[in-house]
């Protein structure tokens, strides 16, 4: 959530005169996030978030805001969009998509507790469930194949090591493809910058926008690979188990979930650890921007495959 594209006054100004929102009071841009320009937009008639789309199409937005929406409107906390006057959700700001949505109560945490994790996996897994129902379906763009096209281009900007280990796990990951595994629709970014707390009170999740359809597992172990981490760059037990156990009181794992668990980690790793490399080495322009450390996932990566059992025991211990 970088600001790329800088407006003024006068153009947001005429940008909300196609919505019934109001005057416009202030606006600032966020900084936190990499993907889009987004900013706090405040009017007469409330607070909203207005999002001005850098890399998705028009043809691939209707997907996301519909999916939030329907999401809003199933009783998962998350932000609806706003139609505009002629009841569309994208609109269009400096020649670029754009989309307001409400601003939802709540700031991100920089250090979870149980109860937090609790939460998360309980609203993870309703997400999974709700999201059966959802009629419309779109490809990981950020699968296995594009694991491979980053790994070529990241070719000679990585230190010999890493890149022996990029080369090695990417090797690992294409003994799995897990075709069997529940699949649905999945945030696909649930890191702790991605949902909001009012105190102990989740308040929504956030930034929809690698939302796709996958594997479920797949999604959890994303989630926890960040809300459960501790400063050894390995995940706690005590905030797994509260993640997962919560997770699975409402959607159960199978057996084959089980047993996919520690491949399942190493992925998710793996794939952030290739979007933050390839963010490092290949910056994009913006007013104000902001980078998450590569390495981070890196030792996390390294630390799910030193580990001999990786099991869901935690996960069991309902």
């Amino acid at each position: 959530m970088s600001v790329y594209t800088r407006i003024g006054r006068a153009e947001l100004e005429s940008f909300l005169s196609n919505y019934h929102a109001g005057q416009l009071c202030d606006y600032e841009g966020i900084q936190s996030g990499i993907e889009n320009t987004n900013y706090f937009v405040n009017t007469t008639s409330g607070k909203f978030v207005l999002t001005i789309f850098e890399h998705h199409t028009k043809e691939e937005l209707p997907f996301f805001l519909g999916l939030t929406a329907f999401l809003s409107e199933h009783e998962i906390p998350c932000a609806h969009p706003k139609a505009d006057n002629s009841g569309a959700y994208l609109g269009e700001l400096k020649g670029k998509p754009a989309a307001l949505v409400a601003k939802l109560a709540g700031k991100s945490l920089e250090q979870p507790r149980d109860n937090h994790c609790r939460s998360v996996g309980q609203v993870l897994a309703k997400l999974h469930n709700v999201g059966q129902q959802f009629p419309q379906t779109r490809d990981n763009p950020r699968g296995p194949h594009w694991w491979h096209e980053t790994a070529k281009k990241l070719d000679g900007h990585l230190t010999a090591a890493d890149q022996e280990l990029l080369v090695n796990e990417l090797d690992y990951q294409k003994q799995f493809r897990f075709s069997h595994l529940p699949r649905g629709i999945i945030h696909a970014d649930l890191f702790r910058d991605n949902v909001l707390f009012s105190g102990d009170a989740l308040g929504g999740l956030i930034d929809f926008y690698y939302a796709c359809t996958d594997i479920l597992l797949f999604d959890l172990a994303i989630t926890v690979n960040d809300w459960c981490l501790n400063k050894k760059f390995s995940l706690d037990t005590d905030l797994t188990s509260a993640m997962t156990s919560a997770y699975m009181q409402t959607r159960p794992l199978g057996q084959d979930e089980i047993e996919a668990w520690p491949v399942m980690l190493r992925a998710a790793a793996l794939r952030f650890w290739l979007s933050r490399l390839y963010d490092k080495h290949f910056p994009r322009p913006g007013e104000m921007t902001h980078t998450h450390d590569p390495d981070v996932l890196k030792h996390v990566l390294i630390h799910h495959r030193n580990l001999e059992d990786v099991s869901l025991q935690a996960v069991q211990a309902t």
